[in-house]
Parts: structure tokens; sequence; C-alpha cells
């Protein structure tokens, strides 16, 4: 070999391939059913995006995103999060002037270069949903309840939902001078990069993951006690209509999210360890900051599929198994190879997992691949079967074996 998969990224086939497309297939079956649409954006974009967008502050764009200048000069980058490139396409195809609101998903690679560790790569996977056009905390709702619904249906319950508010640019900046105020007390513990955040985004050191800085923002002011009087009533509404769906929550005012797009309401769901596995909220500022003119509120989250496989991992769930192969047609002798391969094809249309030899292996060697690779059914076709327009399909769990002519084995396996 000339070279590896490079670090932080990975190789799908097997049993995590099957799980993935399990994932999706759930995903994709509730987005239908709360009426959501699927939307797929380039997988790199221009830079400025994700510097307005995401925040030019953020651990995501001053450390770990993939940036490049293309033979055009232009600075691109492999995009590190799914919300950014949906609001530029939503924007950019006057998905606006529909009736709203928009409903959208998306699974997407993400590229951001940090540390791997568990259920998280330098190149990621996320299935994620944006809800654009309302102001209501329905909205939230709307987005909590697929959530738990998809969780639950993927058979995930060492699982908890996580909320706070984070308020909106009016009550946050009451909140940032009290913030600056503690963290200028506590200044010289700070680590360097949270000296620096304190300057520029004074919210980003809650959720700074050095343990010095976490042990000093325990007795931090939380956003929670500088809400305006509508930040306060949206927040409560959102908990009244979560406790109506008995959809259990805990209020937890550390969390903050790491992007500066949100606004008001934002959450996670966290395992008993507090280990994140899905992070979402508001955002009702970021298209004005992408477009520059529309003032369009919008909710979405973000969900990696490597860490839905990782969780279901740890909680010892076992999705649903590949379908197994319904029936193998052994071939005996070159003869008859193309009127078995006439029915492995027949079979094929109707919709029957069906297997064959393509290695020129003896018999012997067909039935013990089909017994390695679960066939449910074998049937061996060779020119006497041919002649006689007949052969005998097995059972492998039973043994049994059935007569049936050659032009009704189709009909047979219907």
């Amino acid at each position: 070999m000339i070279t590896q998969r490079p670090k932080g990224t990975q190789d799908w086939y097997g049993d995590n391939m099957h799980k993935r497309a399990i994932i999706q297939e759930e995903a994709k079956k509730l987005c239908k059913t709360f009426n959501v649409k699927q939307v797929i954006t380039p997988v790199f974009e221009h830079t400025v995006l994700f510097q307005r967008g995401v925040g030019e502050t953020t651990d995501v764009v001053q450390k770990e995103m993939y940036t490049f200048t293309d033979k055009g000069n232009r600075s691109i980058t492999l995009k590190p999060e799914g919300t950014a490139g949906a609001i530029r396409a939503y924007l950019e195809n006057n998905m606006y002037a529909e009736s709203g609101p928009t409903k959208l998903f998306y699974f997407t690679p993400a590229f951001r270069y940090e540390q791997p560790q568990s259920g998280r790569l330098r190149q990621h996977h996320q299935f994620g949903i944006e809800f654009i056009g309302s102001k209501s905390p329905l909205a939230e709702v709307e987005l909590i309840t697929l959530l738990t619904n998809f969780l639950e249906n993927l058979g995930l319950k060492k699982v908890k939902l996580h909320i706070n508010s984070i308020g909106c640019s009016n009550c946050r900046a009451e909140y940032n001078k009290a913030l600056v105020a503690f963290l200028e007390k506590n200044e010289d513990k700070l680590c360097p990069t949270c000296k620096e955040r304190m300057k520029k985004n004074p919210l980003r050191v809650i959720d700074c993951k050095v343990d010095a800085c976490k042990e000093i923002v325990k007795d931090a002011p939380r956003t929670i006690e500088y809400l305006d009087d509508e930040c306060k009533e949206h927040f409560e509404q959102l908990k009244m209509l979560l406790d109506s769906l008995e959809i259990d929550y805990e209020v937890d005012t550390g969390i903050v999210r790491g992007l500066d797009y949100y606004t008001k309401t934002v959450f996670e769901v966290v395992n008993e360890e507090g280990f994140t596995l899905c992070g979402g909220g508001r955002y009702d500022n970021l298209i004005k900051e992408i477009d520059g003119k529309q003032d369009i509120p919008a909710v979405g989250f973000g969900i990696g599929i490597e860490r839905i496989i990782y969780f279901l991992e740890k909680e010892g769930v076992e999705l649903v198994p590949p379908a197994p192969v319904d029936l193998y047609v052994g071939i005996l002798g070159a003869e008859a190879k193309v009127e078995a391969y006439k029915i492995v094809a027949n079979l094929r249309k109707e919709g029957v997992i069906v297997e064959t030899d393509y290695m020129d292996r003896s018999v012997k060697a067909q039935m013990k691949y089909a017994n390695k690779i679960g066939a449910k059914n074998t049937v061996i076709i060779g020119e006497n079967e041919i002649k006689e327009g007949k052969a005998n399909i097995k059972n492998m769990d039973s043994h049994e074996q059935t007569e049936v002519q050659l032009s009704e084995i189709v009909e047979y396996f219907k």
C-alpha cells in the first residue's frame, strides 16, 4: 500500500455501513411525517460564509476549518457544519418567497481539524434540520419532538434533553457586562484562549473545556438570570409546551453552544456521563448576518451519525440486522450458467435477494459459501435440471427440499 486513510477519517462498510443506512432511513421517515424536505448543499463554500455565519471568534473558525485557496485565488472552506450552507441555499434560491415556514433536512459530511475522539472524527457526518420563518417556541418544540421520536425509535434510552436560554442581543449586552466583571476578577487563572475570548466574546468562556476555566465559571453569572421579558416569556412557553407533551428535560444553565449564531433557546441531548450526542437551538440573527437585509427567525439542530452509532454501541442497542439472502443459486457446469443467471435476473426483478457463483467454485464450495452468507434457501442448477425443467429448493434451516419447476421459481418466492 502506498498510503493509508488520513487521521480522523474512516471507511464505511459492513456493519457500520448498515447501521448508518438504518439511521438515515429512520431520519428520512420521520422527516416525511413532519413534512420536512431534503436539501443538499456543496461540500465546500466560500470561507466568508462561515466567518460571518459561524462567527470569527469561535474555535471552529479560528482553529478547526479546512481552508484553502483555489485556482481562481478564492478562499474556500470544507464545511465544518451544516446550518450556514443550508441557510445560504435558502437565501440564494429564494425559498423565502414561498409560503412559510420552510423546513429542511440534510445529511452532510462536516470537516473539523481537531483531535479525533469517540464518535467525532475530522470528517464526520451530520443529520440536521433547519426550521425557518417562525418566532414561536412551537418551532423548537417541533424539532425537539422529532428529535426525541428519532432517538426513541432507534432504541436509545440513557439520554436526556438539556435546555437553556442565552437570550437575545438586548439582554446579552447586560449579561456580558456582568460576566466580564466576574471574569476580570479571575483573569489571571484563565487559560490564554479565554483571556482573549473575554475581550471579544465573553460567552465563549462558559463553554471552555479547560479544567481551570470550568472551575472558575461554575460561579459565573448565568444568561437565564438576565433575560428580558420577551426572552423570559419565550423560554417559559417552551417549558410549558414540553411539559404538556411529557418530554423530559433539564434546565442546564451551562449550555451556551459553541457557535455565535445562537439566540434564545439552546439545547443538547446528553447521556448519563454528560457526553453530548446532539446540539441545536434558535438563531434569529443568522439570516440577516448572511444576507445583510432580511430578518427571518430560524431554529435547528445537528446530530452526528458517528456519535449515534457510538451511543447505540455504548447502550448495547441492536439495530435490525441486514435482510438475509433469500436464495443462493448454485451452478453446476459451464452449460448451466446462462439459464441459471436468467433465473437470478428474473428473481431480482421481483425484489428477491439472490446470490450466485461468480468464482467458478465447486458445488461443495458454493454450498459452503451459501451457508457462510446466511442464505435462507439454496438451489443447484446444472445440465440435468435444465433438461428436466425442474430443481430442488433446499431450506437451509429445516433442510427440507421442495421440487419446483424452473419456470415457477420466481412465483415460488413471491
